[in-house]
């Protein structure tokens, strides 16, 4: 066959595919019927199929660049934005997120366990008095906040100066430190230990402090707001970071780099669904924490806003099947 009878053979086919490629120019594929939208997949496949038959026989024709072009635009038309829909994200917040949280929650205990235990090992050793070498030992630059708290100093009340600029300043530092632990685990998860240990021993030390100076009440109206969804957050994404780690380490029958790519992708839908929980955290400790709201106005916030969060994990999506994708 010569490339002129290729051309009169197939030249209905591939104007009516430019038809149909037409009508999705501004309304996309909302702009088809049921039937033009079969059609439009029937006309793409034939086509692919006509450029690989005019990339063997007529390599150096018109109509292989012209095949390529169609074959190219169809394929924008019918996959582009497929990731941003509607539709998707939707099946995300009601199916994905909840259904991989769950499924990945024995993870998130561990990184719990990580922060909660020298949590409270420092809020022992600083709230006793006399007991200040043993812990700038556990938590160096101790004496720095211990003389801050000794002198009732609020360091957060800064964030009142300009607190819209503050919520995107504290939500950006929280996404850094999530990050962090998170991507510790591709370093067998010490980085993730790390943060959670860090962390940990910090809040502890702070606490521990507070109660021994007197300063507790103002400490905790501060961090009570903000506490239920940020602490969340921190562990979700240490959670995410040692589920990398076990999966290089504890491969199981499959393959360690197949291991490691369904571990990033269960922790990638984590992380993901972190995000706006990070914005609400920033939000809520710009706008509440600082603010001379009663104490318990705040632990009303932090506990509706943890009570919903977890209503939402453990409830939501549980039976109905995810949506084969991969994310």
């Amino acid at each position: 066959m010569v490339a002129e009878d290729f051309i009169a053979a197939k030249r209905p086919n591939w104007e009516r595919l430019e038809g149909l490629l037409g009508k999705t120019q501004s309304a996309r594929l909302q702009a088809l019927s049921a039937e033009e939208l079969y059609e439009l997949g029937k006309l793409y496949r034939q086509a692919t199929s006509d450029l690989a038959v005019a990339r063997r026989d007529f390599p150096q024709h018109r109509v292989t660049d012209f095949l390529n072009g169609l074959v190219g635009r169809a394929h924008g038309a019918i996959y582009r934005n497929e990731a941003t829909t509607w539709s998707r994200i939707r099946d995300f917040v009601l199916l994905t997120f909840p259904q991989v949280w769950r499924a990945t929650l024995p993870f998130t205990i561990v990184a719990f366990l990580f922060f909660t235990l020298p949590a409270l090992v420092a809020f022992a050793i600083s709230a006793t008095p006399g007991m200040e070498t043993e812990m700038s030992l556990l938590f160096p630059g101790a004496e720095f906040l211990a003389e801050q708290i000794k002198n009732k100093e609020e360091w957060w009340l800064e964030i009142n100066n300009a607190r819209g600029g503050s919520a995107a300043l504290i939500a950006g530092n929280n996404i850094l430190v999530t990050l962090q632990a998170f991507a510790g685990g591709m370093l067998f998860g010490l980085l993730s230990m790390y943060a959670m240990i860090f962390n940990g021993l910090m809040l502890g030390t702070v606490a521990g402090l507070s109660a021994q100076y007197g300063f507790s009440d103002r400490l905790w109206g501060f961090i009570a707001a903000h506490a239920s969804i940020e602490l969340s957050v921190i562990f979700f994404a240490g959670g995410a970071g040692l589920q990398l780690a076990w999966a290089m380490l504890h491969p199981g029958l499959l393959s360690r780099g197949a291991a490691l790519r369904m571990a990033a992708q269960r922790s990638i839908v984590i992380m993901l669904g972190c995000v706006p929980l990070l914005m609400l955290a920033g939000t809520i400790e710009a706008f509440i924490s600082p603010s001379n709201l009663p104490v318990w106005v705040k632990l009303t916030v932090s506990f509706g806003t943890g009570v919903a969060l977890y209503s939402y994990l453990f409830g939501v999506g549980r039976f109905q099947p995810a949506p084969q994708r991969q994310w």
